[in-house]
């Protein structure tokens, strides 16, 4: 019996390092994460600023040999193809996300599952040359629209996931309290179940676009690219991605400066599009 309080403070203090231990390593491994996230920013902000100016924003490119001028077709051309990925890819993702978790569990739900991890691996530029044998090959010519669809393909597989767990998620009283209403199960699924799991969903999605936007392989095959203005989905178009490509491996030195901006352009136009989005989705779905 004497042993017995001494012991019980042992466990205690015990506890209570492997607590601080674990939470210090967890805290470590965090500042790993968020440092080279820290450098990556600061290195592209000091590199890119210098150009960051009205005409970066309201011109068009100049041409070789000349300085100056802005890539407004590339960040407009930009917008259009993530318009088109996103107009495609959000909602066959939402919708396979859904159908996997709320009636997936047989063997063509697993049959989609085991194809959507396998098209997540798949390399962007394989994806680039699949969108142009499909599309571009039958069109005739490059086109935004090709570019969308290849980008559509990168999201549908990240929307697809995080859908499918975020919807797991939602408590299963919350269908069976719909059913006990006689509320059909499809009703509960688009009334009770996304609205539920849409700030997860919201996140995939997020992820998806992110994603999208920072590719160039898939659009040097299928968009191409475009040193004029353009905004027809059916003819070649420019977008930062293709830019920051062809200016950094350029022998001109005022380019290379030019794709550090378009890299912080790309950085600040994602930045922006994620805090709109989450401002959209608080504004309507909060808790």
């Amino acid at each position: 019996m004497e042993m017995k309080f001494p012991m019980k403070k042992f466990i205690f203090y015990k506890r209570r390092t492997a607590n601080f231990v674990m939470l210090s390593l967890s805290l470590l491994a965090a500042l790993i994460t968020i440092v080279p996230l820290v450098f990556i920013f600061y290195y592209t902000i000091s590199k890119g600023i210098s150009n960051l100016n009205i005409d970066f924003f309201t011109k068009l490119p100049t041409p070789v040999g000349e300085t100056g001028g802005g890539m407004v077709n590339a960040i407009v051309g930009t917008i259009i193809l993530i318009a088109i990925g996103g107009g495609i890819g959000i909602p066959v993702g939402i919708m396979s996300g859904t159908y996997l978790s709320e009636f997936g569990k047989n063997k063509f739900g697993i049959l989609v599952r085991f194809f959507t991890d396998v098209l997540s691996g798949i390399p962007s530029i394989v994806v680039g040359v699949v969108a142009y044998t499909l599309v571009v090959i039958p069109m005739k010519h490059f086109s935004a629209l090709a570019g969308g669809i290849a980008l559509a393909i990168l999201m549908i597989p990240t929307i697809t996931r995080t859908t499918e767990e975020m919807i797991k998620l939602v408590p299963q009283s919350y269908r069976e309290a719909g059913l006990a209403l006689g509320i059909p199960k499809w009703k509960i699924t688009v009334m009770i179940v996304l609205k539920t799991a849409w700030k997860g969903i919201a996140t995939g999605i997020l992820l998806g676009l992110s994603r999208a936007a920072g590719e160039t392989a898939p659009l040097l095959f299928t968009s191409l690219g475009n040193r004029f203005w353009s905004t027809d989905i059916f003819q070649p178009i420019a977008s930062l991605t293709v830019y920051i490509y062809q200016y950094s491996t350029a022998p001109f030195k005022d380019w290379n400066d030019q794709a550090w901006t378009a890299a912080l352009a790309l950085i600040l136009l994602i930045s922006v599009l994620s805090l709109v989005f989450r401002i959209i989705t608080r504004s309507k779905y909060k808790a």
